[in-house]
């Protein structure tokens, strides 16, 4: 079912792209094939701290990063028009490699500097245009459910803007759909916004700092994999019907 819904949507989206040269047409798209992702696989979600997300004014978003499954839960949960900066890999992806390249998100060549810092560039074009960006600084999904370390670009990227950071704690994605497979599970994931963190002012030698305060917010309500998001069932109960919060 997700492949066919993949299948259709992304040719929706590339049809509509003929005429959205903005993408907003694609992010609906992109949205309503997340939302039939969780549908399908059962997938409940709660959002704590919804207030925080910025709405008027381009932002940029760090999350971690636990599982593939995130990408259709910030589809569907974070309720704002946005932009990824991903690794260019997905972007020769058919379907979703074709969508992402014509909605405008930007790919990043990580084995190549100078390429990197031309897509930091267009970026900051885009935010100053009036998108916000949504980023993984640990740069790939966490093997092993511990939270990585973070990357510095997409800090760089925030104070060459100069536009707000809003962090995001992910729980319960790993175990929905763990790194290197294709066996979704039903269950329950909790997204957490954090109070936002201002970049007006700050240089690059604020980056470092600016990167750690990003990480202790998102680590400040981290889970491990095995711990058990408060709602959910531990191993052996049943879980409480959470269909409506999907």
């Amino acid at each position: 079912m997700i492949y066919f819904y993949t299948a259709v949507m992304g040719t929706l989206s590339l049809l509509g792209s003929i005429v959205d040269s903005a993408g907003r047409w694609q992010h609906w798209c992109a949205r309503t094939w997340s939302w039939m992702i969780l549908k399908t696989s059962r997938i409940s979600v709660h959002v704590e701290g919804d207030e925080h997300v910025l709405a008027d004014r381009p932002t940029i978003y760090c999350s971690n990063h636990p599982s593939a499954m995130d990408i259709p839960i910030m589809f569907v949960h974070l309720p704002v028009q946005f932009r990824f900066l991903a690794k260019k890999a997905l972007f020769h992806l058919p379907f979703l490699g074709w969508h992402l390249r014509r909605s405008g998100h930007i790919p990043v060549e990580r084995e190549q500097p100078k390429a990197a810092m031309k897509s930091f560039e267009e970026a900051v074009k885009k935010i100053h245009a009036g998108s916000s960006v949504l980023l993984f600084p640990e740069g790939s999904r966490s093997r092993d459910g511990s939270l990585g370390p973070f990357k510095r670009g997409g800090f760089f990227l925030a104070v060459q803007a100069g536009v707000p950071i809003v962090p995001i704690t992910l729980n319960g994605s790993r175990e929905v759909l763990p790194p290197d497979t294709y066996h979704i599970r039903p269950g329950r994931v909790e997204i957490v916004f954090h109070p936002p963190i201002a970049t007006e002012g700050l240089t690059a030698k604020d980056i470092s700092a600016l990167s750690g305060q990003v990480r202790e917010r998102i680590r400040s309500r981290f889970r491990p994999s095995h711990e058990t998001i408060p709602g959910e069932a531990a191993p052996g109960e049943t879980a409480p019907d959470e269909t409506a919060e999907v």
